[in-house]
């Protein structure tokens, strides 16, 4: 079974593009060769504004569990953290599922 881990940032009104410049700087490098490709990146353009969505595709909760803990050891992560939590105002997570008859399984 697969899991997909959401991800959803909302900047500081006007920091969305910085975050972006860092995001690509400095938490890409370290974060997609530990975690895998992202299912995708996005922005919001209708709804709640200066939001970012992720979203990374595990084979199982103990695959999360061990990519995001060598994510956390890496000495890069800390120093993107550093850089791009005061951009943010919330950040919220959410672990997705598929049903039986989704497309993605």
């Amino acid at each position: 079974m697969i899991i997909i881990d959401e991800r959803t940032y909302t900047c500081h009104p006007g920091k969305l593009g910085a975050f972006q410049d860092i995001y690509e700087q400095l938490g890409k490098p370290v974060q997609w060769p530990i975690l895998g490709d992202p299912i995708g990146f996005f922005t919001t353009e209708v709804g709640e504004l200066q939001q970012i969505v992720h979203w990374w595709r595990y084979d199982s909760f103990a695959d999360r569990e061990s990519r995001r803990a060598k994510l956390a050891a890496d000495p890069r992560w800390p120093q993107y953290l550093a850089s791009a939590l005061p951009l943010m105002q919330r950040m919220e997570n959410r672990i997705l599922t598929p049903l039986r008859f989704s497309p993605m399984k």
